[in-house]
């Protein structure tokens, strides 16, 4: 046969055929044999003989071979298997000639001659064959997470893999202003640094949500002096997600992750949290939009000042030898001095860095660090400031300050030993020197550091507000238990009005008890209400069935819903304005309380969908905000 054709394509070619050659003509016939027999090669008789033959089934082979082993050698595998502490194929098959003469001589084993030779005779790969169903019955099953598809979509970065990048190429972090107490909501710092040059670029975010990410991170890329080429990014859902992938795409910005639990790999920006951010916010808790402009005003005075006075190391070399690693670094420069020795900086980009250097004045900048970080503190700690930010203090008497405002101790008002985690409060003491403790020296600190800033009056702490507990409710099930205690007052409201609904009886519950539930209670009750119903058809209670109001003028559904929202709402906003972390849940319980039998569960998805446009719309005011102090500070400086 003269074709290349293979024997399964031949086969199939056969099967396609043999359905058109069987129903076609005389002539035609003809036709599809020449055909069939050109493309297989077939002899005109074999290829007659294989177009007229009936499709047979393919049968899958079967081992006609009995095996070696039965359930008497699996059950003595087992055994020896049970012996060696359950050991995997290829260490039990070597440990067989010592471990079965040693279970025969101490009188626990007892073989025959012709199982002994099939046990000894047994190979790894029979070992782990008999013993796979014991063996899955006892190994414990991990639940294997899925990647999310956006992380299977972004490439993995380490530390080792920059190899010197030119400017552009940059790490971004979230720093956490939580305090002591991670819940609630509160305001985080996204933080930027520049691999080749150490620029740092600092914002503060509302709350921690990846739309936010996006637009801040686009209003710190056009405030740049140069391109954003690479950006890389922990694991985080904030930072790994749609909008983040669909924006660096569209931008032309190449989008890599860190390794997951492996800090190191983003070891710029880890510095950079440190030795900029909790340098000048400190540990303090930080919420609400008030305390985010306060930040983003310090942030604008400190980007100038670090970016162009603040010099940093740079690693040129690491060596390793033994337990020993010494380095070399490159001697200290500023990250504007490293961007214009950069020679992938273009020359505009230069001259803009040199005029802006020409034009700022560090004792300024630190001035108003130093007023701003005051400010923070006051706010913090729970006092009540003006909401526009007071002129900082006369520079003249900040410059006379500076030769005696060591005698103080640290004088960063966002330092504070009490305000940092418990691991790190006895890394650092802040104490006044033995001279300072004389009046004398008191009093002379004081008028020195009277013009810096001023001390703001003792104003105890704000406390953290929390969500209502459940008191009804046992530790680990507040679902099953929440009703324990108050189960016969809901079943003489039961009794007297049997045909009541689970959800108006929940919404006298709420108002009777507010704060005291949780929406998914409804749930609960609504099974032990119809187990009751059931009981009380046993004992023979007629339970009419639940009349609805027919042809009603009264507002219903969401229209009735919206009008009472409608009435209330200068008051929530007031309200959130003072709450500006409470959910919506915590706003109807705080208003089933003010206005009893006035608001229900019916309430809350108009509620949170208010509060989540009335959210939306602070974040882009404080958004907007910080683009124009930006500009003003950039305008101010070239002035």
């Amino acid at each position: 046969m003269g074709t290349t054709m293979t024997h399964t394509a031949r086969a199939e070619l056969t099967h396609v055929v043999r359905r058109r050659y069987g129903a076609a003509s005389g002539a035609e016939k003809r036709k599809i044999l020449d055909e069939f027999i050109a493309a297989t090669g077939y002899h005109e008789k074999s290829a007659i003989r294989a177009l007229n033959a009936k499709p047979t089934t393919k049968r899958r082979q079967t081992r006609s071979r009995p095996s070696l082993y039965d359930e008497a050698a699996g059950a003595v595998l087992i055994v020896l298997w049970e012996a060696s502490d359950r050991v995997c194929g290829k260490r039990l098959r070597a440990l067989l000639p010592i471990l079965l003469p040693a279970l025969e001589r101490n009188g626990h084993l007892h073989l025959g001659e012709a199982m002994r030779q099939k046990i000894l005779a047994m190979s790894a790969s029979t070992i782990d064959r008999l013993l796979r169903v014991p063996r899955s019955a006892t190994r414990l099953k991990k639940a294997r997470r899925a990647m999310p598809a956006a992380r299977r979509r972004v490439p993995v970065r380490t530390f080792a893999d920059w190899n010197e990048p030119p400017p552009g190429s940059m790490e971004m972090d979230l720093v956490a202003h939580c305090g002591d107490a991670n819940c609630g909501s509160y305001v985080n710092s996204l933080v930027m640094t520049d691999i080749a040059s150490g620029w740092t670029e600092a914002a503060p975010l509302v709350v921690r949500e990846s739309g936010l990410v996006v637009e801040t991170l686009d209003c710190i890329r056009q405030a740049l002096l140069f391109a954003l080429r690479a950006l890389d990014v922990d694991n985080g859902s904030e930072f790994v997600n749609e909008s983040l992938i669909k924006y660096c795409l569209s931008q032309g910005i190449e989008l890599t992750r860190s390794r997951p639990w492996r800090k190191n790999d983003q070891a710029w920006i880890e510095q950079k949290n440190g030795a900029v951010v909790r340098k000048l916010l400190g540990y303090r808790r930080f919420q609400g939009i008030a305390a985010a402009q306060v930040i983003t005003r310090l942030y604008g005075a400190a980007r100038l000042f670090v970016n162009f006075f603040q010099p940093s190391f740079k690693l040129a070399e690491k060596h390793r030898q033994g337990a020993q690693v010494s380095k070399r670094y490159h001697p200290p420069q500023t990250p504007c001095e490293r961007l214009l020795q950069a020679e992938n900086l273009s020359e505009t980009a230069k001259a803009k860095l040199r005029e802006v250097a020409g034009a700022l004045d560090p004792l300024k900048l630190l001035e108003e660090i130093r007023a701003v970080q005051a400010h923070l503190v006051t706010l913090a700690d729970g006092g009540h400031l003006p909401s526009t930010m007071p002129e900082p203090p006369d520079l003249a008497g900040f410059v006379a300050s500076l030769s005696s405002a060591w005698r103080a101790g640290e004088i960063r008002p966002t330092f504070s030993v009490e305000a940092k985690p418990r691991y790190l409060r006895s890394l650092q003491t802040v104490a006044l020197p033995v001279g300072a403790q004389t009046p004398k020296n008191a009093a002379a600190a004081a008028t020195v550091i009277q013009p810096l800033v001023q001390t703001p009056p003792a104003i105890s702490p704000k406390p953290i507000l929390k969500r209502p507990q459940l008191i009804y409710a046992e530790p680990g099930k507040p679902v099953y238990r929440a009703f324990t205690m108050i189960w016969p007052l809901v079943c003489r409201r039961l009794e007297g009005f049997p045909n009541i609904t689970s959800a108006q009886l929940f919404d006298e519950l709420c108002v009777q008890f507010p704060g005291r539930f949780h929406p998914k209670h409804v749930n609960r009750l609504a099974k032990l209400v119809k187990q009751w119903r059931q009981d009380a058809r046993a004992r023979g209670v007629m339970i009419p069935r639940p009349k609805y109001r027919r042809f009603s003028n009264n507002p219903r559904g969401r229209g009735r819903t919206m009008q009472s929202c409608t009435a209330h709402w200068s008051e929530m906003l007031q309200w959130m304005e003072e709450h500006p972390d409470q959910t919506a849940a915590e706003l109807l319980v705080e208003f089933q309380a003010r206005y009893p039998g006035l608001y229900n569960r019916s309430h809350l998805r108009t509620l949170r969908r208010r509060l989540q446009i009335w959210r939306r719309e602070a974040i882009q005011r404080l958004i907007c905000g910080m683009q124009d102090h930006t500009q003003d500070v950039s305008s101010a400086a070239a002035v």
